[in-house]
């Protein structure tokens, strides 16, 4: 993997240029000055009209965005339970590094990570010292006790009764937190350390050990706390949840986004609509985790069978749908985020699916408000003025989006802020 960051300037021809927000891709050229995107001309463009930028010969692919994810764990996806609980925290960094790494080179150009202390990470990455995407953190996702994210152990104290600090507390990758005045003070830690948005579990877990999935999790009192918090501040909370009640409480406290809602009725999918609520769910399969609990595999099995009927009634009612993976603690798995893009042709046209996980989850993104690190240029668009990260596919994705599901093979070129990561056109 090479990098090219001379930004002197980039004009990519000979392509068919999908912006992000059309119906389909076509014939033109795209110049890059420095970070943004600085023209986009149908055509082929005549020597005196390269402003002296180098030049790479398309070969005919399609042009995209560059990909994003709204449910990443960079802190989880390339390491296991025992990293995250007993390895050197060191580890989890540099796991989180690679992670960020592999993910660039599968396209994604930006990611929203709900769990974990990423926001060192992104600063990181911006300055361009390693590959990786953009980054919005959410830092620890907020937990009760015995919920989705308290990992103690069942004979200690819980950490408001004097207990002590899971591991995953102290890398922050959780935080216990239960009355409205401790959720207070959890949600401002984490605005704290950066966070652009607030991640609150609200509901029962498929990998963690105490809360069933059918149980709700925070008060409406604690929810409001969170909510209130996170708006002083100018950003949102989305919350963890898969059932109606838990969702319906989140909603009625404030809350601006669901994820996952996989066992959710048809009513509640239609009130999110009427709320104009997110809903940022995945296309899991059953085998996408492995679970050595078989209490986990049977509520991951439970899940999985929500699936199609979730993402049919969020179509149905026009509810703003969100693309994310949610992958974790599998490294084996880690290359099913590629997969899981293209399983978004089940549910919706292939030009459907790309616009959601380009321009669609970028909308998403900017609920951040005044706490959004890129709010100065627009993300997921191939437009002027806007950030300069894009793709060149060999294939063409608004007619086969199967050609996303092999990055090494098909994607020819990875730009990220104007910067050449992978080059395969010569």
């Amino acid at each position: 993997m090479g990098v090219d960051d001379s930004n002197a300037g980039l004009l990519v021809t000979n392509v068919r240029v999908f912006d992000g927000i059309g119906e389909e891709a076509v014939p033109g050229h795209v110049r890059i000055e420095r970070d943004r995107i600085a023209e986009v001309v149908p055509g082929r463009p005549s020597p005196r009209g390269t402003h002296g930028a180098r030049v790479l010969d398309g070969g005919g692919g399609t042009l995209i965005p560059g990909l994003t994810d709204a449910h990443v764990h960079l802190f989880a996806i390339g390491g296991t339970m025992a990293d995250l609980r007993l390895a050197p925290t060191g580890t989890v960094y540099y796991q989180a590094l690679a992670s960020a790494r592999d993910m660039l080179m599968r396209g994604f150009t930006t990611v929203r990570d709900m769990a974990g202390d990423t926001e060192p990470l992104r600063r990181v990455l911006d300055r361009g010292l390693f590959p990786g995407p953009r980054i919005y953190p959410s830092q620890a996702a907020v937990s009760q006790t015995s919920g989705h994210g308290d990992f103690g152990s069942v004979h200690e104290a819980p950490t408001v009764l004097g207990g002590p600090q899971s591991r995953t507390e102290q890398i922050g990758f959780t935080r216990v937190a239960d009355g409205p005045e401790r959720v207070l003070a959890a949600v401002r830690e984490q605005l704290r350390k950066g966070a652009t948005q607030i991640k609150v579990m609200a509901g029962g877990g498929v990998v963690s050990e105490f809360d069933p999935l059918d149980v709700l999790q925070f008060t409406t009192a604690e929810l409001e706390a969170a909510v209130a918090a996170a708006s002083d501040w100018g950003t949102y909370v989305t919350v963890h949840v898969y059932t109606s009640e838990g969702v319906r409480r989140a909603v009625e406290a404030g809350v601006r986004c669901i994820e996952h809602g996989h066992l959710t009725d048809e009513d509640t999918i239609r009130y999110l609509a009427e709320r104009n609520v997110w809903l940022s769910t995945q296309p899991f399969e059953v085998d996408d985790h492995h679970y050595a609990s078989a209490d986990s595999d049977r509520k991951n099995r439970e899940v999985c069978e929500g699936v199609a009927r979730t993402f049919g009634w969020a179509l149905e009612h026009g509810v703003r749908l969100a693309f994310g993976t949610d992958l974790v603690l599998d490294p084996a798995k880690a290359h099913r985020q590629s997969e899981m893009l293209v399983r978004l042709g089940r549910y919706l046209s292939p030009v459907g699916a790309l616009k959601m996980a380009t321009s669609g989850n970028a909308e998403l993104f900017r609920l951040s408000g005044r706490r959004d690190p890129y709010r100065a240029a627009p993300l997921g668009v191939i437009a002027p003025g806007a950030w300069a990260d894009l793709l060149v596919v060999d294939g063409d994705p608004t007619t086969d989006l199967s050609v996303l599901a092999e990055p090494e093979r098909n994607l020819r070129l990875i730009v990220k802020n104007g910067v050449v990561y992978k080059n395969e056109l010569g």
